[in-house]
């Protein structure tokens, strides 16, 4: 092989690792999604406040195949920005709150739901949905619970609560539910 042949070889080697290298890593998931369609892509909008009575009423089922938000007296779900996974500032308190409801129950185990709005492939959404859940397991344990205590799931954008296609919906859709799952 001559020289410009060994380099051609050496730059297409180089290249392939470099893509490889820059691929996402797999993320361990812990549910497999429901099949349903893809949607479209959003606007940029302004986030809603999480604690605010727009971002969270209480939600009821008005649809089949749509829950209720669910979950124990004294756990409270906790709300996401769009394509995040990190806890937010107004999101820590009732992180804190969840945490002394776990102390006071000692006994109670409880599952983490991570959940994303529509956007987005199912697959990127599941792997955002069990980010957001293994940062809140992550936060809880710091605060002092057991993570023996805590499984987790991701639904994805599958369980969503809100149809709606705007910022007010997704921002209700984004979240970690908490439920207890043995008492």
């Amino acid at each position: 092989m001559n020289y410009k042949g060994m380099m051609y070889v050496s730059f297409v080697l180089l290249l392939g690792t470099a893509f490889l290298w820059g691929c996402p890593k797999k993320t361990e998931m812990t549910s497999s999604p429901e099949a349903q369609k893809e949607n479209i892509t959003s606007p940029s909008t302004p986030v809603p406040e999480a604690n605010s009575a727009e971002a969270a009423p209480e939600m009821k089922a008005d649809r089949p195949g749509k829950r209720s938000e669910i979950a124990a007296e004294g756990l409270k779900p906790v709300y996401f920005d769009f394509d995040k996974s990190f806890i937010r500032d107004d999101a820590k308190a009732v992180m804190k709150a969840n945490a002394e409801w776990l102390k006071a129950n000692p006994k109670a185990k409880i599952r983490i739901e991570g959940n994303c709005d529509e956007r987005g492939t199912i697959e990127y959404n599941q792997a955002l949905g069990q980010r957001r859940a293994v940062v809140a397991k992550q936060y809880l344990a710091t605060l002092g619970v057991s993570v023996s205590r805590i499984s987790l799931i991701s639904y994805g954008k599958e369980k969503s609560i809100c149809d709606d296609h705007d910022e007010t919906c997704w921002q209700k859709n984004r979240k970690d539910d908490f439920l207890v799952i043995a008492n």
